[in-house]
């Protein structure tokens, strides 16, 4: 507690009057020294008197609490600090000035640890905690910031707020060095088959002459080296990268070491693509019109990612009559434009209830055949003449490459499709819902299963849904054909909503997508996905059980891991992880990349140390840049109007804030003796006046 006086008045009559009053007694003084009257001097001497007494002058004492003023220090802990010496400098410096401190009178040191790095706001982010800090503080009490830093910040404080002068004390040494790699373009889309370029660019910062300079950069593709090519520093290269397959492409591009380096940290570039198929496309034979015929075609149709093309055998050759052709308003069916010359343009062969009718000749059939054992797509939706020993695709050369044979005979009886235990592992069926939700269907058509997964069975236990993958005589697995037959063509009583329907469409899309190879429904499949500061594993098996997996960290360390069982045919596991980089998850058949954290972080696409990021707001606030390298400042206390820094030292403003605990008067001339007086000396005046 300490105390303030100060005189105030508190006049005894308004101040009108007492301005009256004024005016009155300095015409009369006036009056006097113009006549050179003796006693005019007595005559000022008494009006004053008199006027002290009629404004009765009080002394004052304030009570006040002072507060103390708030000095905030940023301590910048971002992962740049581990460069060099940056951390054991801004230690040592943090110590001193905390020392400091504790010296000044009348001060509050707060230390706010700042700088850390996140996915949603990437680089150092200094000044974010700075303003929390700062929130519950009044600008009156204000001191100032001392920010230690390399300079690498990425958020600024606001120039028109109230914060004392802002001093920059730098971690990291003068005229640094390093190299690195910039990602200055990349797409993010590309096509499976094609090749997508990036834009990058090598940087030797600081090093003179950097464009004559050569590196090799090393390209990955989802972990698997693909090129090394050779880029001169400071000039922009384009990398080339083909995509062969669908889904996310993980695309990892590093520099050597350059010829002086701070970190190598920002040696790598990282661009994630997502591969995509071309529009692909689709045959669609459809054999005599029938009622479900439209659930092929109406789904088909709704992706757009599908060019469908429709055939629809509406005169099959053996329907005689007596119509000219020329008549007709039929489209003849290009058979040899379509299965010898187009055959291997398609992605997906879909017939529909198709039977041999002389339509399609032998030669063409076995086409398709080759076209399966090649790598392409197969899928036939059967019906009554799949049983026919005469008409049936089964007596074709297609018979090769389907996994069934049909029994000879048609069942027309009610039954409830169900997904078999061996389909609830597999992607194409898992997760449908219950069978027992589902409506009825009233024709299958029996058929013995050689080959293939029974997803789906119907009436009397029989297969339902077999799915197969064919090979070719040389057993390339990269060209492994796809086939599937569904043993009935009532599944459009489900598109009806019969008895509560089904699952019609999210079971035909999937069939469709297992069969044109889509990624996302691979029966064998190891994924895994970032979730900040975790990583979660999942393996997708017809198995049992999963091989155990490894997961590589980015600094080499090897963990060897155990899934655990999710749903059936899913299994896996969530794994803590420290730091950013890529992570590798292996097993023996499989491999998968999963980057945690910004992998080209901004923290790092300049890792020398800098005041120009912060000069704005030095500038702007009034303050210093110093370097730990010269030593530390000491702390000093300044009044608001003086120089805000020195040779070795830094200051503070003292802003003398306070509040007023109690206030007491006492008056400096009780009124009666202030008339008395002033009458004794009108009476010296008279008498002065009258000699």
């Amino acid at each position: 507690m300490t105390g303030s006086y100060s005189v105030s008045l508190l006049p005894l009559l308004p101040w009108p009057a007492l301005a009256a009053l004024a005016a009155a007694a300095l015409l009369l003084t006036g009056y006097a020294f113009w006549r050179r009257a003796r006693g005019a001097w007595w005559r000022l001497l008494a009006f004053t008197l008199a006027g002290l007494g009629l404004l009765q002058p009080h002394v004052l004492q304030e009570q006040r609490e002072p507060h103390p003023d708030v000095a905030i220090a940023l301590i910048d802990q971002s992962p740049s600090q581990s460069i060099g010496e940056r951390e054991a400098l801004r230690d040592q410096a943090l110590e001193q000035l905390r020392a400091g401190a504790q010296t000044q009178p009348n001060l509050e040191w707060r230390e706010v640890i700042a700088g850390a790095t996140n996915g949603s706001a990437p680089g150092t982010r200094l000044f974010q905690d700075w303003r929390r800090a700062l929130a519950d503080v009044p600008p009156g009490r204000r001191a100032g910031v001392v920010v230690l830093t390399d300079g690498q910040v990425h958020d600024l404080p606001r120039t028109d707020e109230t914060t004392g002068p802002v001093h920059v004390l730098l971690t990291g040494e003068k005229n640094e060095r390093d190299r690195r790699l910039r990602l200055i373009r990349a797409p993010k889309y590309g096509i499976v088959g094609d090749k997508v370029t990036l834009d990058v660019q090598v940087d030797d910062l600081g090093s003179p002459s950097s464009g004559e300079r050569t590196t090799e950069l090393t390209v990955r593709r989802d972990g698997e080296v693909i090129d090394r090519p050779v880029v001169y520093s400071g000039i922009p290269a384009l990398i080339d990268v083909p995509l062969v397959r669908a889904g996310r492409a993980l695309i990892d591009v590093s520099a050597g070491p350059g010829p002086a380096e701070l970190t190598m940290e920002n040696n790598r570039v990282v661009a994630e693509v997502n591969a995509v198929r071309d529009r692909l496309r689709v045959l669609l034979i459809s054999g005599r019109p029938h009622t479900g015929e439209r659930v092929w075609r109406n789904l088909l149709k709704s992706d757009p990612a599908v060019d469908l093309v429709h055939f629809t055998i509406l005169r099959p050759p053996e329907k005689q009559d007596a119509t000219p052709i020329h008549e007709l308003s039929l489209i003849a069916f290009p058979i040899r434009e379509l299965f010898m010359e187009k055959l291997d343009e398609f992605d997906l062969i879909v017939f529909d209830r198709y039977t041999r009718r002389g339509l399609i000749p032998p030669g063409y059939l076995q086409n398709i055949a080759d076209y399966v054992q090649n790598g392409g797509a197969l899928l036939e939706a059967v019906g009554p003449g799949y049983a026919d020993p005469y008409i049936s695709l089964n007596r074709t050369a297609i018979a090769t490459v389907m996994p069934t044979v049909p029994d000879a005979n048609v069942l027309e009886a009610a039954f409830r499709p169900a997904v078999t235990d061996f389909g609830q592992r597999h992607p194409v069926t898992m997760d449908l819902g219950r069978n027992e939700d589902w409506g009825r269907w009233f024709r299958h058509i029996p058929a013995t299963a050689l080959r293939g997964q029974v997803l789906m069975r119907g009436a009397n236990d029989q297969p339902l849904l077999v799915l197969d993958r064919v090979r070719g005589s040389g057993g390339d697995a990269v060209r492994e054909g796809r086939v599937a037959q569904f043993l009935s063509d009532h599944i459009w009583l489900w598109a009806r909503g019969y008895e509560g329907g089904g699952p019609h469409g999210e079971l035909l899309r999937r069939l469709a997508h297992w069969l044109m190879k889509e990624p996302e429904l691979e029966e064998e499949a190891l994924l895994a996905r970032s979730n900040g500061d975790s990583i979660t594993i999942e393996r997708r098996t017809l198995a049992d059980a999963p091989p155990p997996v490894r997961l590589v960290t980015p600094d080499g360390e090897v963990r060897q891991l155990t899934l655990s069982p999710l749903t059936p045919g899913k299994f896996g596991t969530s794994v803590p992880v420290e730091g950013q980089g890529l992570y590798r998850i292996e097993d023996p058949q499989h491999s998968v990349v999963v980057p945690v954290g910004a992998i080209d972080p901004l923290e790092f696409e300049d890792a020398r140390t800098s005041p120009e990021p912060l000069m704005p707001a030095v500038e702007a606030h009034g303050g210093s840049v110093h370097w730990l390298t010269e030593g530390t400042p000491s702390l000093r206390r300044i009044r608001p109007e003086r120089e805000p820094s020195g040779r070795g030292w830094i200051g503070l403003q003292a802003n003398e804030a306070h509040t007023v605990a109690g206030l007491e008067q006492y008056p400096l001339l009780p009124a009666w003796l202030m008339f008395l007086l002033a009458a004794a000396v009108l009476g010296m005046t008279w008498w002065r006046e009258g000699r």
